[in-house]
């Protein structure tokens, strides 16, 4: 390795260590590459320096890093999507100034995060020619919004590469959005409250509502919540970014002062925002939670659902060609059957582990313990010793696997999906695990019935959703697999797929699952790619369909008991999900479902109730002390 290799991985180990130690989070991986920066699930992604790592790009690396780094400490998803408004403008304005309060926040305490911050600031403005920008239309107001709040919160003012973007909007903005901002300063410790500043900010905007769109019960609930939570600032803590600082010195001689000593507690503030907004996901008392509970208006809508459909496997081919292709689908499980049945007894010694029985010896009455017959025979005086059989508790579990049926699956993707889908089901059926197994795709390409009433309609604008979905329900939860197994042949028939509308298939699957009883519900999504309708995206704003995907991931995973995994068959799902994993050839997809089921339930097994001995002297003291 040369002296600059060796400089740059130096320089990506002390970055990575850095991030971990400032967001607090030591399971983030940080990982340098060309393309999109930014969060996507646990893993961070930088650009990827040169070299000889130039001044300009070390820093703004540096930059990026710590913009990522505070928003995973100082930023509660949670709170932030309660207040988030409703309309898509809106919403940009409201993300960019949470955005500046979180890197306000470290660029308070830590010079070197300032300088870093404001690097990657200049790079920001200067990519996007902010300097060129001629027309106020042109200019981007959440940007605009993002410096001038950045400003209030630490006296920075606009980089020269940005001036002229807020000189276009200065005769818009009242007075009044001046002491917005300044009351926001004053609240940057608190989320909660800063949200609601930035409310009142965006209602000044004439961009959004504020209180007034409450209900008053609401109002009160979320006003309550957010005296109970505790402010960073109320009491000192150690200098919890020493550590932070004196690393990123380490590759440049200096980082700046570490003097975050309200780190600690706005540390404990912030678990106890988290606290409260798990309190509040569990939705009213009585039912579970959905996604129609959301306080804020949807955007994403269908122009009509007459002609969607959910239909079973059996009934989309008769039954001859249904036998046909299980047929089909045994022929490949054959030489794969060696391979994936062994990581399926894998995972069935795991959970079977799990649900094995624990003993407790040392017992007055019960089965006759023979392994402590030889004392008796030794001491005819020692009595007999009995012991009794104890079920450890094991969560009952449902496990739904959602399978992309596009046309980007056609060919080996969808039959490893089939095969791994019918491996799994038998597996976890002999686990007294129930399993569900659906596919989601189109009755038509390009638009169906629904794009007819469309057009029959003289073409309205902002139609929504423009096809007829179709759900397929391959194996239902309580049906056993011997019933189910023709069905998941159909998945290799021609033609059953077309096009994919991720955001509402998730929320189908969803919410058949939060019908169950059981105590743990699994949703499993695979998928090759972004959601893709030409009919609906030729009509709508590009990113109309991911948008939605977005929200309703969100939404499962902060607001709902279910919990979400997706696999990505070379396609990164990571930038969706958060619990997430992506593979490059499908022959891995059984493997990696396999794994990825099993460490779900390692991490959050039932109760392990351990083996446990009583001896004859333990229950003579319990005796005397009158606890029998």
């Amino acid at each position: 390795m040369t002296d600059k290799e060796s400089r740059t991985e130096e320089f990506k180990r002390v970055t990575g260590a850095t991030m971990r130690a400032i967001s607090r989070k030591n399971e983030l991986t940080v990982s340098f590459a060309p393309g999109q920066h930014g969060l996507f699930g646990g893993e961070a992604k930088l650009p990827l320096p040169s070299h000889d790592l130039p001044a300009h790009e070390v820093a703004q690396v540096r930059g990026e890093s710590d913009a990522i780094a505070l928003k995973l400490r100082y930023h509660n998803d949670a709170v932030h999507a309660r207040e988030a408004p409703r309309s898509e403008i809106a919403r940009t304005v409201f993300d960019a100034v949470e955005q500046a309060r979180v890197e306000a926040i470290g660029a308070r305490a830590m010079t070197g995060v300032r300088e870093n911050l404001s690097a990657a600031l200049r790079e920001h403005c200067r990519q996007r020619g902010f300097a060129r920008v001629a027309e106020r239309e042109d200019a981007p107001l959440s940007e605009v919004m993002r410096l001038l709040a950045r400003q209030a919160l630490t006296g920075e003012k606009p980089p020269k590469e940005a001036r002229k973007l807020v000189e276009l909007w200065k005769e818009q903005l009242s007075d009044r959005i001046n002491s917005d901002l300044e009351r926001m300063a004053e609240l940057i410790n608190d989320q909660g409250a800063y949200a609601k500043a930035t409310r009142q900010l965006l209602s000044d905007l004439e961009l959004d509502a504020t209180a007034e769109d409450m209900d008053p019960a609401e109002q009160n609930a979320e006003d309550q919540d957010n005296e109970d939570q505790d402010d960073p600032e109320k009491s000192k803590g150690e200098g919890g970014q020493k550590d932070s600082a004196e690393t990123f010195a380490s590759m440049e001689g200096e980082q700046g002062d570490a003097g975050d000593e309200d780190a600690e507690d706005s540390a404990q503030a912030q678990a106890d925002m988290e606290a409260e907004a798990g309190e509040d996901q569990a939705g009213k008392p009585g039912r579970p939670p959905t996604y129609d509970d959301r306080r804020n208006e949807p955007t994403y809508h269908a122009f009509t659902t007459n002609f969607d459909e959910v239909v079973e496997a059996i009934d989309l081919c008769d039954a001859d060609e249904l036998t046909r292709l299980r047929q089909l689908l045994d022929q490949q499980l054959s030489h794969l059957q060696a391979v994936v049945a062994k990581l399926a007894n894998r995972l069935q010694r795991r959970l079977m582990a799990q649900q094995s029985r624990a003993w407790e010896f040392d017992l007055e009455e019960g089965l006759l313990d023979s392994a402590r017959l030889a004392r008796v025979v030794v001491n005819p005086m020692t009595p007999l010793s009995f012991k009794r059989e104890k079920d450890m508790e094991f969560r009952d579990t449902v496990v739904t696997l959602l399978i992309d049926n596009s046309g980007s699956m056609r060919g080996r993707p969808i039959t490893v999906a089939a095969m791994s889908a019918d491996i799994l089901a038998r597996t976890l059926e002999r686990c007294g695990v129930k399993v569900e197994v659906l596919g989601f795709t189109t009755r038509m390409w390009k638009g169906g019935q629904s794009r007819e009433r469309w057009i029959a309609a003289g073409k309205p604008t902002n139609p929504g959703r423009l096809n007829d979905l179709r759900h397929i329900v391959y194996k239902a939860a309580d049906a056993p697999w011997r019933r189910a197994r023709k069905s998941l042949g159909l998945m290799l028939r021609e033609g059953i797929l077309k096009e994919n509308i991720d955001g509402e298939a998730l929320l189908w699957a969803h919410n058949r699952l939060i019908g169950r009883q059981e105590q743990r519900k699994i949703l499993m999504v695979i998928s090759d790619g972004a959601p893709v309708d030409d009919s609906t995206l030729s009509v709508n704003p590009g990113n109309y369909l991911e948008r939605h995907l977005r929200e309703v991931i969100d939404w499962i995973e902060t607001h709902s008991p279910v919990e979400l995994i997706a696999i990505g068959i070379g396609h990164d799902v990571t930038r969706y999900y958060r619990r997430a994993v992506t593979i490059v050839d499908a022959e891995q997809l059984g493997g990696t479902m396999l794994e990825k089921l099993a460490e779900l339930f390692e991490e959050k097994s039932g109760v392990v109730v351990h083996q446990t001995r009583t001896t004859p002297r333990a229950q003579a003291q319990r005796a005397a002390a009158g606890q029998r």
